[in-house]
C-alpha cells in the first residue's frame, strides 16, 4: 500500500505572504491575496510535487497570538489544527516588517509542537542588500532563516529541498499496512464519533487505541469476524463560539490528512439536514484521491418517512455527488444501531472492489464487445481504434487503453466504456481511473 503523503503547513502572522507562497508552490492562484489581515479564503490545501516527492500543502489563516477578537482567535484554533496535522511547518516572517514580538510568540507555539520548523524570511528581493535584516531572525532560536521572495519565486527550490529533508521516513508503516483503513469523514456534528462508538460497542473487541495524526483524530483498531480494521475518526472541534463556516473549511484539512491514509472513506450525512455543498466538497477529496467511498445517511430513524423517502433522498445525493455515481449508499442510525452491521459488509465489499484486478484477456473481451455494440467516435473520416486494454494498478483500479489517436477518445465514449466495465465486474464503491495512450499501428 502506498505510504501516506507528507503534510506541510505554512504558518505565520497575517500579511507575511503565506498565500503568495502557497500559490507559487501550488502553481495556481488558489488563495485570495489581499492586504487585510485574515483574508485568506477558499481553497486551503493543494497537492504539490518537488523532485519526485508529492506532499499536501496547507495554507493557514494569519496567526495573531494575543488577539481577543473572535475571528483571530478562531484562526489560532485553525492554525493549531494545521500544526497538529502537519509533518513539517514552514514558519513565514517578513523582512520588511522586521522581527516583531508576535513572531516570537508564534515561534514559541511552534516550538511546543515538537514538529520540524523551517524558518522562512519572505520579501527578500535583494539578498545582498537585505542579508543583515535576514540575520536578525536568528534571534528566534529556530536555526537558520531561509530567505525567499514568494512574489518573485526566488529561493523556493532551496526552501523545498530543506522541507524534504524533514519528511518522515518509512518507519513503522509497513507492519501496520495490512489492516484496511477506513476514514469516517463529514461535517462537524453529523454523528461520526457516534458511529464509531456504536461499531465498537457492538463488537467490544477494541484491540488498541493509537493516537492519530491530530489532537482529536484517533485511529481505533477493531476486530470483527477475525478481520482487523483501523477506523480513522476526523471528529473533534466542538467549540461553543465557533464560526461555523470557518471551522467547516478547516475540518477539510483534517479530512485531507485522514483520507490520504485510508483505503475507504465513509462520508456521513445528517438525514435531517440533507445533502449539502459542503458534503460534496468533502466527498470530492476522497474522489480526487481515488479512494473507495460509502455514503452513510445517519439519523435516518428521526425522519418521518413514506414510501418514496429513500428514493427521493437517494436522488438528491446522486445529483449533489454526481461526480461519484459509484459510491455505495446506506441509510443508518448510530443511535439505534439500525443497519450498522450492513456498514461492515459494505466496507468489506468496497475494500475488495478497490483492490480488484481483472485478467487482461477477459478485460479485452469486454472492451471489444463494447466497441462492437457502440462504434467508437470518428473525426474527419478517421475512426478511433482500440488496440488493447490492460489494468496497470489497483487502489483504485487503473486501466491503460492503447489507441490509434487519443484525440478521438471523447470523454463520453470513455464514460461508456467505464459503464460497460462496471456492468461486467461490479466495482461498486470504487472510482476507476483510465489512461489513454497512443500506439503506432503496425505497418503504417
Amino acid at each position: 500500500m502506498a505510504k501516506r503523503k507528507a503534510v506541510v503547513a505554512v504558518v505565520g502572522r497575517p500579511n507575511v505572504g503565506k498565500s503568495t507562497l502557497f500559490n507559487a508552490l501550488a502553481g495556481e492562484r488558489i488563495s485570495i491575496v489581499k492586504d487585510t489581515p485574515g483574508i485568506t479564503r477558499d481553497r486551503i490545501y493543494a497537492d504539490v510535487e518537488w523532485l519526485g516527492h508529492a506532499f499536501t500543502l496547507i495554507d493557514t489563516g494569519g496567526i495573531e497570538p494575543d488577539s481577543r477578537d473572535i475571528i483571530l482567535s478562531q484562526m489560532r484554533e485553525q492554525a493549531q489544527i494545521a500544526i497538529d496535522t502537519a509533518d513539517v511547518i514552514i514558519f513565514m516572517t517578513d523582512v520588511r516588517q522586521g522581527l516583531v514580538d508576535d513572531d516570537a510568540k508564534v515561534a514559541d507555539m511552534l516550538r511546543r509542537s515538537g514538529k520540524p520548523v523551517i524558518l522562512t524570511v519572505n520579501k527578500v528581493d535583494s539578498y545582498e542588500k537585505q542579508i543583515a535584516d535576514v540575520y536578525e531572525f536568528y534571534n528566534l532560536g529556530l536555526d537558520e532563516p531561509w530567505p525567499i521572495s514568494a512574489a518573485e519565486k526566488q529561493g523556493l527550490g532551496d526552501l523545498l529541498d530543506e522541507v524534504l529533508k524533514h519528511f518522515p521516513g518509512d518507519t513503522g508503516e509497513a507492519e501496520e499496512d495490512e489492516s484496511p483503513k477506513i476514514a469516517i469523514i463529514g461535517k462537524p456534528n453529523v454523528g461520526k464519533s457516534s458511529i464509531i462508538n456504536r461499531l465498537l460497542g457492538e463488537q467490544r473487541l477494541i484491540v488498541s487505541d493509537i493516537a492519530g495524526t491530530t489532537r482529536d483524530a484517533v485511529d481505533t483498531r477493531v476486530k470483527r469476524n477475525g478481520r482487523e480494521y483501523v477506523f480513522i475518526d476526523t471528529a473533534g472541534l466542538r467549540r461553543k463560539n465557533k464560526i461555523k463556516e470557518e471551522l467547516e473549511k478547516y475540518m477539510i484539512v483534517r479530512t485531507v490528512s485522514a483520507v490520504e491514509r485510508a483505503d475507504v472513506a465513509v462520508l456521513v450525512i445528517d438525514a435531517a439536514e440533507g445533502v449539502t455543498e459542503q458534503d460534496a466538497k468533502i466527498a470530492g477529496i476522497a474522489h480526487e484521491r481515488g479512494k473507495g467511498m460509502i455514503v452513510a445517511v445517519n439519523k435516518w430513524d428521526l425522519i418521518e418517512k413514506d414510501n418514496s423517502s429513500v428514493k427521493e433522498f437517494t436522488k438528491k445525493i446522486r445529483d449533489t455527488l454526481s461526480f461519484a455515481p459509484y459510491a455505495e449508499l446506506l441509510f443508518i442510525s448510530a443511535e439505534t444501531g439500525q443497519r450498522l452491521p450492513k456498514l461492515y459488509d459494505t466496507i468489506d465489499a468496497v475494500i475488495e472492489n478497490h483492490a480488484l484486478r481483472i485478467q487482461t484477456g477477459v478485460l479485452n473481451e469486454i472492451v471489444a464487445e463494447a466497441a462492437a455494440l457502440q462504434q467508437p467516435p470518428t473525426d474527419k473520416g478517421k475512426r478511433l481504434k482500440i488496440f488493447y486494454t490492460t489494468q496497470a494498478a489497483v487502489k483504485p483500479p487503473t486501466f491503460v487503453i492503447f489507441v490509434n489517436d487519443k484525440e478521438l477518445m471523447h470523454f463520453s465514449y470513455l464514460r461508456y466504456l467505464e459503464n460497460r466495465i462496471r456492468e461486467a465486474f461490479g466495482f461498486q464503491g470504487t472510482p476507476l481511473r483510465f489512461i489513454v495512450r497512443e500506439r503506432v499501428e503496425k505497418g503504417s
